[in-house]
């Protein structure tokens, strides 16, 4: 029995599919509306509009700025139908969300409306950097 290079690629793949499920995180996704600016990493620098802000348990003293994280809706946290839509997107962090954010990631209202439907105003997600 010879090694087979397609077999150990194959297995290459999904043993890194697997390690990237497991390092993801769920949490509470709200969203903010525009504008993005100013905000507490960038001041009134304008960085687009895939961005976040972030609550305590990521910010991290502000070591979280320019961070980036794939953020896909897992389900609603609410009463609301259907809140997921599929996919994710990938958002970088320019502010800091301050007591009473109501989530771990505050996404722009752009950025949530791509795996969210905005009504359902919180869901639970899976972000990861």
């Amino acid at each position: 029995m010879g090694f087979n290079i397609g077999s150990a690629l194959i297995m290459v793949g999904i043993v890194s599919c697997l390690v990237s499920v497991a390092d993801a995180a769920e949490g509470i996704a709200v969203f903010y509306k525009p504008p993005y600016t100013p905000s507490k990493c960038y001041g009134n620098r304008n960085n687009g509009v895939m961005v976040a802000g972030v609550s305590d348990a990521l910010w991290n003293g502000g070591a979280a700025c320019g961070r980036k994280y794939r953020v896909s809706c897992v389900r609603g946290a609410n009463q609301a139908p259907r809140p997921c839509r599929k996919g994710s997107v990938v958002v970088t962090v320019v502010d800091f969300c301050r007591k009473g954010c109501n989530g771990v990631i505050n996404l722009s209202q752009d950025a949530f409306s791509r795996i969210a439907d905005p009504d359902a105003g919180k869901v639970v997600v899976r972000y990861d950097q």
